[in-house]
């Protein structure tokens, strides 16, 4: 298998930088040569001296149709490089990049540029998705002058990516601490009222931020949702989401206990209120957040059915 790391983000993202940044580590200094396939042509060039330092060529792929198995083979090929890079063009549908068969994606990255996230987000949601969908690390730089906004970017990643790895740089380097409270409810209110907008940010920053809810009392309204393969006593109330589109939705919901579960019916809307702890689940592969019921209501279906995290 021939080991491939995919690059992502529009143009002058930051990809090339950070290209750079890493065929200059010394762990980036190993045995055979390496093919850096650019799909586009940014501001910034690659330094020559750099690029034979790191024993690296590179192959400049600037139509779509030809980014395609049987060229990628022809140009591996050529080089018979231990290793390939790929720039990917931002403005290419991901979602239709098809690679030889017998190239593994060992890492995907998607840089974006902190500035002008906003302005991507609003007007090229579906391409900005895809990218990030299978990444395991987005890396947003140049954030000097929107730290305040960094608590919604999060957001807006995890709902699209929720096991991605999120981390932010300004010109100073990676930002270790981000976030204040910045939530839509009290987390010292009993019990935490959640609406449409507050379960969508607590189903998040529950991921991330675990230790600020256990033991506390939550209050939501609710689908039910009872998996086959469920044991007796549990279900997961939850909420659909559309996460970057209309046509791209998911269910989000965590594991909630409830000696009633089994009179439950599946997608009837419930009032649930239950404390929060963190234990492990099967589903979760590990330790997540598990809900205890302490009371699940039949109710109406809320005026908005679906959430959004737009």
């Amino acid at each position: 298998m021939k080991p491939v790391y995919m690059i992502n983000g529009f143009l002058e993202s930051g990809k090339t930088e950070f290209i750079c940044f890493t065929l200059a580590q010394q762990y980036f200094q190993v045995k055979g040569k390496t093919l850096l396939i650019l799909c586009e042509e940014g501001e910034n060039e690659y330094d020559p001296v750099l690029l034979k330092r790191s024993r690296t060529e590179v192959e400049l792929i600037e139509q779509e149709e030809d980014f395609n198995p049987a060229h990628l083979t022809d140009l591996e090929k050529l080089h018979k490089p231990e290793r390939i890079i790929i720039e990917f063009n931002g403005m290419w549908n991901y979602k239709n990049a098809k690679l030889p068969w017998y190239w593994k994606i060992e890492q995907q990255i998607t840089v974006i540029d902190g500035s002008t996230f906003p302005m991507y987000y609003t007007n090229m949601r579906s391409l900005l998705a895809e990218m990030i969908r299978k990444s395991e690390m987005i890396i947003f730089n140049r954030c000097d002058g929107v730290r305040d906004q960094l608590n919604a970017y999060k957001r807006n990643v995890k709902a699209v990516n929720a096991s991605a790895d999120v981390v932010f740089e300004d010109s100073n380097g990676e930002i270790d601490e981000i976030f204040e409270e910045d939530l839509p409810y009290d987390l010292n209110q009993d019990p935490i009222q959640l609406d449409n907008r507050g379960y969508g940010i607590w189903y998040l920053d529950s991921m991330e931020h675990l230790e600020r809810y256990v033991g506390k009392k939550l209050q939501f309204t609710a689908m039910v949702m009872k998996p086959e393969e469920f044991p007796k006593g549990y279900f997961v109330p939850g909420r659909m989401a559309m996460t970057c589109c209309a046509d791209d939705m998911a269910f989000l919901g965590y594991v909630c206990e409830y000696g009633g579960a089994e009179e439950l019916r599946q997608k009837e809307w419930v009032k649930v209120t239950a404390t929060v702890s963190k234990e492990y689940w099967e589903d979760y592969k590990g330790e997540g957040p598990m809900l205890h019921a302490l009371s699940v209501e039949k109710t109406k279906a809320p005026k908005e059915e679906i959430i959004s995290f737009s």
